[in-house]
């Protein structure tokens, strides 16, 4: 954490001075404003903290409930999540408080009593080492909770506005094009309605979603006409594996999943309930609790548990549904209007709850969206860049969908229609990469261009998400984490992974400097700083000993804050044991890497397609804005 650039802070350096719309910020919500984000779920709470890094931006969130959500349904945090958390400035933090995922057991029928569950199988979570970060299991209020706070102590100091609901809305011409009808659901305006008008309003408002039929999407899919039972209870157990996350199966009675929770007694366990009958019109959600846990006992025979407390359960139906599509623009009318009204999370995608993705891909429902509209609304993008965020999550949203269904339909497959007791496992193991949010990859588009100069760094793969490694800061000798100095500021990042001797870094970084056609020159506004819109760094391939500071270019140096003082935290070597360059098979001729901000490779260049680089920003940021 970097602070005292303007002076010294002897309170919480994590509550930055507030500016813009977080000065004075009103209390009543005003009747005109740059965005309304409906629902204080994983995606609009994101939204939220996203929003409050652009003090300029008028953004409100809205929700029908009274107060903060106290017991949350989701508990499953993917090791992307904990990346995201990483650049809002808490993972650290929640993963103290989270229970940690390191390994999965597999459960079936012995062979000798089929009548008996064995275990046949035990797997790490992560055995491909897909990432730094952890699977965590925590309480989804925990997260909101976190991105509250963030909201509320960076510049914008966003807050909820508790107790209004969205009633309707409609898009129409002008500065505010959007109406929307809210109602107050709590207080003295209990049962009031009124209109506030918006230059953009973003459905978070779950698989019910009110915006999302106001703008007449279609949430498409079919019941999967299997129920399951779900609780977070305190018990006492024989079964072994209790503190381990498990798929258990038994012969004649379904499966479980069981997942421990935060704290080092809960749990949860998802417990099969049967097929359900296409007539069956929601009966089976009236399943008692008691029969829940005769059902998990049935399933875990021959170990028995005496449950002492339940937090929290509830019978769902798997459903595996997609939106048509994300904003308000109707299919095939993209080249004659731009969005104003977008969905995010539940609004656009539901599925199972076993593949732990529905507050994962919500959360980066709401990143993808957040940094496009804080661009837009400061002038930064052309508001083209809006269109982006529909075309690339529906199909992260339909690819989450087909997933789910081959994850949801093993768990609940016979222990005989598998060809062995290990396929589960397997498929665990194999399809990793998925579940933990980094198969996501974007194609060409106005912020993410082509693989044509890819083996420069084949581990930084266009489209995908920016996957860290281990350097070393030249400045101070502290080992680092070259991507976790990556905040959610809504700036571009550039890597410049020097070549051997410097010379063509060092030619590349005086062009980055000096050169009018350079991005940092164009796409800076007058009177700013470029570390207001671009990151830079530098990774040398020697040891952080052999590089001395007076000879890298000051590029790389930049002077901050009120007092100009320079920066020295955007310059790495290598570390002896962990060479990032081999790591991430960096050329040893050099690379520039380009990241978008919302952590996701937009580019590979080498030091020598200047003109490439200059043209790529010219597609996605305006140019000497205001």
């Amino acid at each position: 954490m970097q602070f005292h650039h303007n002076g010294y802070v002897s309170t919480d350096p994590r509550i930055v001075p507030a500016e813009g719309y977080g000065i004075n910020r009103a209390e009543e919500l005003p009747d005109e404003m740059d965005v309304l984000i409906v629902g204080s779920g994983p995606a609009g709470m994101l939204l939220a903290a996203q929003l409050s890094q652009y003090p300029s931006v008028n953004a409100r969130l809205i929700e029908s409930r009274d107060k903060r959500l106290e017991v949350g349904q989701a508990d499953g945090i993917q090791a992307r999540s904990v990346e995201t958390f990483q650049a809002f400035g808490f993972a650290d933090r929640i993963t103290a408080e989270a229970y940690q995922i390191c390994e999965m057991n597999f459960w079936t029928p012995s062979k000798d009593k089929p009548e008996n569950i064995v275990r046949t199988q035990r797997t790490l979570d992560d055995a491909h080492g897909i990432s730094e970060f952890p699977h965590l299991i925590v309480n989804q209020a925990r997260v909101l909770d976190y991105f509250a706070e963030v909201a509320a102590i960076s510049p914008g100091r966003i807050t909820p506005d508790y107790g209004i609901a969205f009633v309707d809305l409609e898009v129409g011409e002008g500065e505010y094009p959007v109406s929307v009808t809210v109602r107050y659901t709590a207080g003295e305006r209990r049962g009031e309605e009124r209109v506030i008008r918006t230059k953009y309003a973003v459905g978070c408002d779950g698989a019910r979603s009110g915006v999302r039929k106001a703008i007449g999407r279609q949430h498409i899919g079919d019941p999967a006409l299997h129920a399951w039972g779900v609780m977070d209870a305190l018990a006492v157990t024989d079964f072994p594996d209790i503190r381990t996350k498990c798929a258990i199966q038994s012969k004649d009675h379904g499966s479980i999943l069981l997942i421990p929770r935060e704290g080092g007694y809960l749990f949860r366990m998802y417990v099969d309930l049967g097929d359900v009958a296409a007539d069956d019109n929601g009966e089976v959600r009236k399943t008692p609790l008691e029969d829940i846990i005769a059902q998990a006992n049935a399933i875990i025979h021959p170990y028995t548990l005496d449950v002492k407390d339940v937090a929290w359960w509830s019978v769902y139906e798997v459903g595996h549904r997609v939106t048509d599509k994300f904003d308000d623009v109707a299919i095939g009318e993209e080249d004659k209007r731009l969005p104003h009204v977008f969905i995010c999370g539940d609004a656009c995608h539901t599925h199972s709850a076993k593949a732990g993705q529905g507050m994962n891909v919500s959360m980066q429902d709401g990143f993808n969206l957040g940094w496009k509209l804080g661009s837009v609304l400061t002038g930064r993008s052309p508001e083209s860049l809006l269109a982006t965020y529909s075309a690339e999550r529906q199909v992260i949203a339909q690819n989450l969908i087909d997933f789910d269904k081959e994850w949801s339909t093993l768990m609940a497959k016979k222990p005989e229609e598998f060809d062995s007791p290990e396929d589960l496992g397997d498929f665990y193991v194999r399809t990793a990469e998925f579940p933990a949010g980094f198969m996501t990859q974007y194609t060409e588009s106005m912020i993410t261009g082509n693989d044509a100069h890819q083996t420069l760094a084949k581990g930084f793969t266009v489209g995908k998400r920016f996957k860290s490694a281990p350097v070393m800061r030249i400045a101070d000798a502290v080992p680092a984490h070259l991507g976790h100095h990556a905040k959610a500021d809504g700036c571009w990042r550039i890597y410049a992974f020097a070549d051997t001797d410097r010379t063509a870094l060092n030619a590349w970084a005086d062009w980055l400097s000096n050169d009018p056609a350079s991005p940092l020159n164009v796409h800076t506004p007058k009177g700013s700083h470029f570390t207001s819109r671009f990151d830079v760094k530098v990774i040398y391939q020697q040891g952080h000993h052999d590089v001395e500071v007076p000879d890298i270019p000051k590029v790389f140096l930049p002077k901050v804050g009120k007092f100009g003082l320079v920066d020295y935290e955007k310059i790495y070597a290598t570390q002896a044991d962990s060479d990032i360059f081999s790591l991430r098979e960096i050329d040893t001729g050099g690379a520039v890497v380009i990241v978008r901000p919302d952590q996701y490779v937009a580019q590979v260049l080498p030091f020598s397609a200047t003109d490439e680089l200059a043209a790529f920003f010219l597609q996605n940021l305006t140019v000497n804005t205001p």
